[in-house]
């Protein structure tokens, strides 16, 4: 334990952004930094899933590996699920790691520590989430919360996933991270599950395997990655990476 797959899907249709895995950030597209954040985690093989074949091309340019996967997959987890059976039929990666191709940049030390928790055979996936620190995030939609009890500093065993401001009473809320490292065989299960009642209400599809009586541990980390939906999101990304390249 373990053989780490790095795998990161990657699509075109995003509506706020169209495009965005190929949007430039001081010269390369948004999809080869994510890959080279992953590849900086050094815990094993990196390949991009997409189903655009100019994807493809700007990761095999900058170096990388990628897999061309079918073009009409529910989710990211379908995607990954398919282009780890592509690269690795004989299973012999036991653990892949799913990570989101608009985080450009994620610190590649979370990436890496995602994969501790595996160690414990009870443990099914591994989520990511940092404290709230803006109150308006609180209350926000679109900032997941994630619930769960703590068993030892810095990580907590999932209970729930919501959109609403939760748990009530005093005490930090955590903003989750869709990063998930999954065991092989629970990714294989989790896929061919069907959406599950509170998956469809809150639209979270690790909901599913909440359901299932599946196990996520949570590693708290300092600060939520930047994820890229919007223009303002690219530009901030841009800043970002510009003041890192500068430190």
């Amino acid at each position: 334990m373990s053989d780490p797959l790095i795998l990161i899907p990657a699509r075109m249709t995003a509506t706020r952004l169209p495009g965005k895995p190929l949007a430039d950030i001081h010269g390369e597209a948004m999809i080869v930094h994510v890959w080279r954040r992953a590849m900086e985690a050094g815990i094993g093989p990196v390949a991009v899933a997409t189903d655009e074949a100019r994807i493809v091309d700007v990761i095999e340019k900058a170096g990388g590996r990628a897999v061309l996967t079918r073009d009409d997959h529910p989710s990211g987890s379908d995607r990954i699920k398919e282009a780890a059976d592509i690269l690795d039929p004989q299973g012999r990666h036991d653990v892949i790691v799913n990570v989101q191709g608009d985080l450009p940049t994620i610190d590649p030390r979370v990436i890496a520590a995602s994969v501790g928790p595996l160690s414990d055979s009870a443990v099914d996936i591994v989520t990511l989430a940092a404290i709230i620190t803006r109150e308006d995030e609180k209350t926000e939609p679109s900032v997941v919360k994630a619930i769960g009890s703590e068993i030892s500093p810095g990580r907590m065993r999932a209970l729930y996933f919501t959109r609403v401001t939760a748990p009530g009473g005093e005490g930090p809320l955590y903003h989750h991270i869709g990063l998930y490292t999954y065991r092989r065989k629970a990714l294989d299960r989790f896929v061919s599950l069907p959406p599950s009642p509170l998956e469809r209400r809150e639209r979270l599809e690790q909901l599913r395997a909440i359901e299932d009586g599946m196990r996520i541990d949570i590693i708290v980390v300092d600060d939520v990655p930047l994820g890229v939906d919007t223009p303002h999101d690219l530009d901030r990304a841009r800043a970002i990476l510009s003041a890192r390249a500068g430190a």
